[in-house]
């Protein structure tokens, strides 16, 4: 799938020092524009299509940087357009320099006597629309004293919530809360996406997000002249990323040409998990799904799914892709099973009590850690955050803080691609590139849905997608699978984990007769 170069920014999610790189780049090209005039202006136009319904003024606060500077932009722009526009200032008393200055010059100028600053607590009962402008991507923490009454002040009050760039108390770089943040119900991005707008807690606080190139699309210098840090830029994850290698089938092809897979799991009491698995490896297309259940007295066969061989071993069988963990267990059994499915020159995925078992016992770390070293594929690992934080021997808490610093750690770390499941999903390699999955909703929020994430990433591998195609693709369908059932009228309330793989299979066709 083709994509213009202006779609390709737009899914760039970058870190705040990125951002500054990218706005220093583009200043010093084109001096005489002025980024925070167009982005004020940005702000302007999407105030008064929010605001179009409602009577009564548009209501901007504005903080004391950049972020304030726009709001005043916005400000001055609303008020040439004939639209009342009231400016209230966090702190009156702070100096604005460089172009805030300027915007705060030119608002004067602009609005005469009703220049004065107003206090929000008299105007927002009657406002049509609140811009938020008073911080932005270079605050990281809790806000306090008057900042914090005017968020309260404004997520108590009716009117539609604009957001410029962060919706104020969320961390830009790690969607971190405190304990209070802005409840946007649109924020409007300038230049690229934030991790903080679309992993972590930030996605349930910034509503609908706009995303405002600024002109940086006419110029790719100012993208080539930005000097980025080392995992400051990534990207969010899409078809286009990983569909050539979703290729449509040959009409000359039987069960041997589409790989087979090795799902191990399954021990007392648990046996659910391997199967969903296996079913879901089965239905996204591998041609053949062995199973070894580790329970003791197992089934032989899987009613609802007879195509799958259910083994007491897997001696003699040489599958393409392993994946092992769902409902594994951790005793002697699973531990030698583990060991051996590290040593595998074939695709291996890594899930649930695989991943608990890998952190417990030092020899399994490092032959994990050994496999990229000795030329072998490299393994996925489809951890929830305190599987995650058990690996990094942190704490869950500790990795929601910053996703993408824990899961691109943990690739790094572990040598591996590394699944780091939750809202925004990310995806991370050992070379420190990261995606943040866009697909999904509550409806993942249950048991079952990661065995079945795990049973689709081993069975795209087994087909011949490499490691990191294979997480990404396997991340994103299983998403779609969710966002399609909750469109048709399913969920996102009590979808079972089981209803996602007849859904999947049907995006994977999809995906694939698109690449075709």
């Amino acid at each position: 799938m083709r994509e213009s170069r202006e779609t390709i920014l737009r899914a760039r999610v970058l870190r705040a020092a990125a951002i500054r790189a990218v706005e220093m780049a583009a200043q010093s090209r084109r001096p005489s524009e002025s980024l925070m005039d167009r982005a004020g202006k940005a702000v302007a136009t999407l105030a008064i299509t929010m605001a179009a319904e409602r009577a009564g003024p548009v209501l901007l606060l504005v903080g004391p940087g950049n972020n304030g500077g726009d709001a005043l932009v916005a400000a001055r722009t609303l008020l040439q357009r004939g639209i009342d526009a009231r400016v209230a200032l966090l702190d009156e008393d702070a100096p604005y320099g460089g172009a805030a200055l300027l915007a705060w010059t030119l608002w004067q100028e602009a609005a005469g006597d009703h220049a004065n600053p107003v206090d929000p607590a008299l105007v927002i009962a009657e406002a049509s629309l609140v811009v938020d402008g008073l911080f932005g991507i270079g605050f990281n923490r809790a806000p306090i004293g008057k900042a914090r009454e005017w968020i309260a002040l404004v997520n108590a009050a009716r009117c539609p919530v604009l957001s410029i760039d962060i919706p104020s108390g969320v961390d830009a770089d790690t969607g971190d809360v405190g304990d209070i943040a802005i409840e946007a119900d649109c924020t409007i991005s300038f230049i690229a996406l934030k991790p903080g707008l679309v992993t972590g807690e930030g996605i349930d606080w910034c509503g609908e997000i706009v995303v405002d190139l600024l002109g940086t699309e006419r110029d790719d210098a100012s993208m080539q002249d930005a000097s980025f840090g080392i995992g400051d830029v990534g990207a969010l994850n899409r078809p286009s990323l990983f569909d050539l290698a979703m290729k449509p089938r040959r009409l000359n092809s039987h069960k041997g040409s589409y790989g087979s897979v090795a799902v191990i799991g399954g021990h007392d009491g648990m046996v659910g998990a391997a199967l969903l698995a296996s079913r879901m490896a089965l239905h996204s297309g591998a041609g053949r799904v062995y199973v070894r259940l580790l329970a003791a007295n197992g089934p032989t066969l899987d009613l609802l799914q007879p195509e799958l061989m259910l083994r007491s071993t897997l001696d003699g069988i040489d599958a393409n892709a392993y994946a092992i963990g769902p409902g594994l267990g951790q005793d002697d059994a699973a531990i030698a099973a583990i060991e051996q499915c590290l040593t595998t020159p074939s695709a291996l995925v890594l899930d649930a009590d695989a991943l608990n078992a890998i952190a417990s016992h030092g020899v399994l770390r490092e032959h994990l850690a050994d496999r990229h070293p000795r030329g072998l594929p490299l393994a996925v690992l489809t951890p929830h955050p305190l599987e995650a934080s058990r690996l990094l021997d942190t704490d869950a808490k500790s990795v929601q803080a910053d996703r993408l610093a824990a899961a691109t750690t943990l690739a790094s770390r572990t040598g591996s691609v590394v699944v780091l499941k939750g809202a925004g999903t990310v995806i991370a390699d050992p070379s420190g590139a990261w995606v943040v999955n866009p697909t999904g909703n509550p409806a993942l929020a249950t048991g079952g849905t990661g065995d079945v994430l795990c049973g689709l990433i081993a069975g795209l591998a087994a087909q011949g997608l490499s490691p990191l195609d294979a997480a990404r693709a396997g991340t994103w369908l299983h998403g779609t699978a969710a966002d399609d059932l909750v469109a048709s009228g399913m969920g996102p309330v009590g979808i079972a984990a089981s209803e996602l793989i007849v859904a999947i299979r049907s995006a994977i066709n999809r995906l694939v007769h698109r690449a075709g």
